[in-house]
């Protein structure tokens, strides 16, 4: 192991301590967003909703072109011009003052994210060897849950939901975070330690490969509806909690269940994917939508908080089965030289954070927040629709690998 550590590229370390760190910082404001347009500006369930689902619906189609444009023209430079785009963004949210402006501000903070996520995704491939790339893939995912673990206690205490302080934080965070990317860009020559792609492709040819890969259109399309079921963590739920007569101080309960969500996660990240490595990564995203549909079904059924909390722990395990293995499986499927197109074409899953906050505020609007176990049983069905088209998937996946195999063996 510390030999695989040792591999890993000073620019990967940059990247995945100011995950750490970015993370931790926008943790103590983004998750109570939701809380603080409904609960301080009274903008109702079903616009806050929208406000939310924003970000995700114009990262929908800015991831594709990030990544796209990061494999014409580099990594270093779409890296740069968003995260620094990125921490003006969350300075507008502290003085934002009009529903206008948090709408203008959510869809920047989404383009933004679609840009640099995928881009520095595909940078830590091109820069890792194939065997230890899930390693790196889920040191950055363990740095991100280390980040969400310590920030929301840290927004609880700055009273995130009622101060614009967090975002003040925030921006101050990635301004040190660009910095940081810009010593190390500056230092290092990419072009000569990274063999990003030999030949240039446009975003029509691009397209035109994506167009014909029914594999990965298929398992998007399954990725997409887990998506919606997770998305309900950060919008529908947090609202629930936080307006539902069941509970007595919902915002501090919120903000339990996140920390428990970034421990459970760091708990359990290392034997969940010791299991998903040894049967495919595949596999360990058709049962982690499950076991977000088994979740979801829980929060609206159940009341106590003990219940809450183990239903939160049974969310983050099947997050951790989707979310730790996404990465590995793009990359196995993903044409060489359009990495970072692939990851950026992933950004299309963004459509189940615009379909399950719009649907979450829809439903607490039209049922009401004394009916979650209406609310988050039609959440969990459209979920739980994502494990057959995976499994179809899988099946495909296991017919060309006979196909190949048996193509190798008549050569």
């Amino acid at each position: 192991m510390n030999g695989k550590l040792k591999s890993i590229h000073p620019i990967g370390w940059n990247i995945i301590i100011g995950t750490l760190f970015a993370r931790l910082a926008s943790s103590m404001s983004m998750p109570f967003l939701a809380i603080y347009l409904t609960m301080t500006k009274g903008v109702s369930p079903g616009m806050t909703g929208i406000i939310i689902a924003v970000s995700a619906l114009v990262g929908v189609f800015t991831s594709y072109i990030g990544g796209n444009l990061s494999d014409q023209f580099g990594r270093k430079w779409i890296m740069m011009g968003s995260i620094i785009v990125w921490t003006f963004v969350f300075l507008g949210f502290a003085f934002a003052d009009h529903v206008a402006w948090f709408f203008i501000l959510n869809a920047l903070n989404g383009i933004c994210k679609s840009f640099f996520e995928p881009t520095s995704r595909a940078l830590l491939s091109d820069m890792t060897k194939p065997e230890n790339k899930l390693m790196i893939f889920n040191l950055r995912y363990a740095a991100i849950n280390v980040g969400v673990a310590i920030g929301p206690l840290i927004g609880l205490q700055l009273g995130s939901s009622k101060s614009s302080l967090p975002f003040i934080i925030t921006a101050f965070v990635y301004m040190i975070y660009t910095i940081s990317l810009l010593i190390q860009f500056k230092k290092y020559n990419l072009e000569e330690k990274v063999a990003i792609k030999k030949e240039r492709v446009t975003m029509k040819q691009s397209l035109q490969v994506l167009g014909k890969d029914t594999i990965f259109l298929l398992a998007l399309i399954g990725i997409i509806l887990g998506n919606a079921g997770y998305s309900q963590f950060s919008s529908t739920l947090s609202q629930y909690f936080a307006n539902a007569p069941v509970f007595l101080d919902g915002v501090k309960l919120f903000s339990y269940v996140l920390v428990l969500n970034a421990i459970t996660v760091l708990i359990v990240q290392y034997p969940v994917t010791r299991i998903g490595k040894k049967y495919s990564p595949l596999v360990s995203i058709m049962f982690g939508t499950m076991t977000l549909s088994l979740s979801l079904l829980g929060f609206g059924m159940l009341k106590s908080v003990p219940l809450m909390f183990a239903c939160a722990v049974l969310f983050t395990v099947g997050e951790v089965l989707m979310f730790s293995m996404t990465d590995v499986f793009i990359d196995q499927i993903a044409v060489q030289n359009l990495k970072g197109t692939y990851f950026g074409a992933m950004g299309f899953s963004g459509l189940g954070g615009v379909i399950g906050p719009w649907l979450g505020g829809f439903l607490l609007d039209y049922y009401g927040y004394g009916n979650g176990a209406i609310v988050f049983a039609y959440l969990a069905a459209l979920c739980s629709l994502g494990f057959p088209i995976l499994l179809y998937v899988k099946i495909m996946i296991n017919k060309r690998d006979i196909l190949f195999e048996n193509k190798k063996l008549h050569i």
